[in-house]
């Protein structure tokens, strides 16, 4: 018998789509396609975008349960942690070092993490059910990669495959199949705020009572909104991506509902053996006028309580990251920088490190889970003190999505500027770091200014209705 050769994956360059969200707008209903949009392509951040389907594997977790599902098959109950899970499946999709090493994403794992996954490892109790899985990830050895820097594209796929999916995906990337002509989607009423102003102030006031006491130097408070709407959520996603682009954006279509993020930060890169998080602490809202605009960005550069925020932040990480890095790699190459999106100013650290021998990118997401940016400081002292306040399941806000490679590489975001829609109900959150001179009404402002073009383009759709 001669010996066959094990599958291989391989990719095809194909004509660069100046807009991939027309590639991706025929699929947006179908569970487990999805869409990692870097929308503002002009980010140092914003390179790649990746679009997938039909994965070859589901895995997620419900209330500490890990399920998998081959393809369409029935759902089976793992006996492995979901970490376990992710690294066999990845490591069993087709070898792909015949590839070039310079793309980020081939083939792999691609999905996300809520807030609440990351609960359990800082031994902080799970609250109640959620409608979305805790996590979900597709397996997938087929993706449409599109580097908008080089303006190149490439299908990738196993290389005894390729022919068939190119005429697989030909209409999608003709053009074809794009938005269905039936595809609606409504606003069904106002947003509503679950906390009012006085019950953000009595969370807010516990915090303070909970800093002075030393239990902590930092709490991210965070309120939700909902707003019921019917139709397909693709079409509130396009509207807000018009208007409100960002590095890590994502669409998730999800058996159960949609996922729809416009996230500025990065949670972890893992490149080869380099690590890297960016945490955001300190935001300012863009304003029209263009001296107003700037005088804005100079208040946040010159606020030492936004930069005294950014630095405790910058030190959690730095300890988390110590946690899998090789001794002495840990550098902070970048402290308190201004970036400006779209609707707000940010001050953004970077944090690098080398991967230590025996690490691999899940520990590294397992030690920085969930961002430190969005917990506070200490990290499990403040998720205990979010859990009792906010008296709630947190679900994706502050959560995590993203993708892990087949050749070990990793990039998650922080799921903040992010909302879910299920079961008729749009929801959102927005938070910021509570600290010991914090001001409660100014606090309250910022959660609204992180999520104000939220609410302008919802209260657009409600007009249409």
């Amino acid at each position: 018998m001669v010996p066959t050769s094990p599958p291989t994956l391989t990719r095809c360059a194909i004509p660069y789509p100046v807009d991939v969200a027309t590639v991706f707008a025929s699929l947006a209903d179908t569970p487990w396609s999805f869409f990692l949009d870097s929308s503002a392509q002009s980010s140092a951040q914003g390179r790649y975008s990746i679009v997938v389907t039909a994965p070859r594997q589901c895995l997620w977790q419900e209330a500490g349960q890990v399920w998998v599902a081959d393809g369409d098959g029935l759902a089976r109950p793992s006996t492995q942690p979901l970490w376990a899970m992710l690294r066999e499946a990845v490591a069993a999709l087709p070898d792909i070092s015949v590839c070039p090493t310079e793309l980020p994403f081939l083939a792999g794992g691609l999905g996300y993490l809520t807030y609440d996954f990351g609960l359990a490892g800082q031994g902080v109790s799970a609250p109640a059910a959620q409608p979305l899985p805790e996590a979900a990830f597709g397996i997938y050895d087929t993706a449409l990669l599109v580097d908008h820097h080089a303006r190149e594209a490439w299908l990738c796929a196993p290389e005894d495959h390729i022919t068939r999916r190119l005429a697989e995906w030909q209409p999608r990337l003709a053009g074809v199949a794009a938005d269905p002509p039936g595809r609606v989607f409504q606003v069904r009423g106002p947003v509503r705020p679950t906390w009012s102003r006085a019950e953000y102030a009595a969370a807010f006031d516990s915090v303070q009572t909970y800093i002075r006491a030393g239990d902590c130097y930092q709490v991210n408070l965070a309120q939700p909104f909902t707003v019921p709407y019917s139709g397909s959520p693709w079409r509130l996603y396009q509207s807000l991506r018009a208007v409100n682009p960002a590095p890590f954006s994502a669409y998730l279509s999800l058996p159960q509902g949609a996922v729809l993020s416009f996230s500025p930060e990065r949670l972890l890169r893992v490149q080869d053996d380099r690590l890297q998080v960016r945490p955001i602490k300190g935001t300012r809202p863009r304003l029209e006028d263009p001296q107003e605009d700037l005088r804005m960005a100079q208040a946040l550069l010159r606020s030492p309580k936004d930069r005294a925020e950014n630095v405790m932040i910058v030190d959690l990480l730095r300890n988390d990251l110590g946690r899998v890095a090789a001794t002495g790699t840990v550098r902070v190459p970048q402290l308190c920088a201004l970036e400006s999106y779209a609707h707000v100013h940010h001050l953004v650290s970077v944090v690098e490190a080398r991967l230590a021998l025996g690490q691999d990118a899940l520990h590294a997401l397992d030690a920085c889970f969930p961002g430190g940016s969005i917990t506070g400081a200490p990290k499990r002292r403040s998720m205990e003190i979010i859990a009792e306040l906010e008296a709630g399941p947190r679900g994706l806000y502050c959560g995590s999505i993203g993708y892990l490679d087949r050749r070990g590489g990793l990039d998650m975001n922080i799921a903040i500027r992010s909302m879910t829609a299920v079961q008729g109900e749009l929801r959102f959150c927005a938070g910021g770091g509570v600290v010991a001179d914090s001001d409660p009404a100014a606090e309250y402002q910022e959660t609204l200014d992180k999520v104000a073009i939220f609410h302008t383009v919802l209260a657009e759709w409600m007009e249409r209705g």
